[in-house]
């Protein structure tokens, strides 16, 4: 199966959240204008065009406004945990959501969606990983660390495990699986296992090493606080967007969250991990 990085900012609702269609040709005019700028809080100005409500009610999050060309008012904002951006046309009643291109072919709500959406919501992410419960694999001062959603019993996740270890074992990343139960029945004892042993790192490795022979054995007792730790990381695997293990999170060299959903493929192992 393909699987490929799929970025927190990039090509956003290129067909949904379509307002006013007279306004799309307005917003394609006069391509040599300059690259937009950022102006972090302009969103919340008392001038704020009316005409955001209406997206606003299709899940639309305004968060900041940035200069565009042609007349055009940018605003940066977030869909469903996704970056976007909007364009308000200059009498203020119409407003697109997508891309605009300039006679470069470059994306001008690119650097301020950056700016204003994607680094603060990558940081949250980032926040809200390190506060899951996961199992640490690699040293703790390794240059780089991945994320990566893990079931006990998942193949794919075992593969993973195998290709990053010339990775983990030199030191240059430092794996944090966050564990959760569901592929098989057993998956959440065996997570309870892991992230209830002394030392989870430990028993996660035994379970990788045993993993062709079964693993290791199910936890006999699930305690609520264990129960409660899988449900979060669950539900935290769902918020952001996978379906499935393993699910792959990395921050690029802008600090930008990447995601890979299944085991890497070809060149997606390395930008996940970096050079060896």
């Amino acid at each position: 199966m393909l699987l490929k990085t799929s970025p927190v900012r990039g090509a956003v609702l290129t067909t949904a959240l379509l307002l006013a269609v007279a306004g799309c040709s307005q917003a394609q005019q006069n391509p040599s204008a300059p690259k937009a700028e950022a102006k972090p809080g302009a969103g919340a100005a008392a001038s704020r065009p009316a005409v955001l409500q209406g997206i606003e009610k299709h899940g639309f999050e305004v968060i900041g406004e940035f200069d565009a060309p042609g007349g055009l008012r940018g605003f940066a904002g977030q869909v469903g945990g996704q970056p976007a951006a909007a364009y308000v046309t200059a009498d203020g009643k119409n407003v697109m959501v997508g891309t605009l291109f300039n006679e470069k072919g470059e994306d001008v709500g690119a650097g301020p969606l950056d700016k204003l959406v994607a680094k603060p919501m990558s940081d949250r992410i980032w926040a809200r990983l390190d506060g899951s419960a996961w199992v640490r694999d690699g040293r703790a001062d390794a240059p780089r660390v991945v994320y990566t959603f893990s079931d006990a019993n998942c193949p794919y996740c075992h593969r993973f495990w195998e290709a990053a270890r010339p990775w983990v074992d030199s030191g240059k990343v430092q794996l944090r699986h966050v564990m959760v139960g569901v592929i098989r029945e057993d998956s959440p004892a065996k997570a309870a296992a892991i992230l209830g042993a002394p030392n989870p790192s430990a028993v996660f490795l035994q379970n990788e090493h045993d993993f062709g022979k079964g693993g290791i054995k199910p936890a006999a007792n699930i305690s609520p606080e264990l129960a409660n730790k899988l449900d979060a990381n669950q539900v935290l695997m769902m918020e952001l967007g996978f379906q499935g293990t393993p699910g792959i999170l990395f921050r690029d060299e802008h600090g930008v969250v990447q995601r890979v959903s299944g085991m890497p493929q070809g060149e997606d192992m390395g930008k996940v991990m970096g050079p060896r």
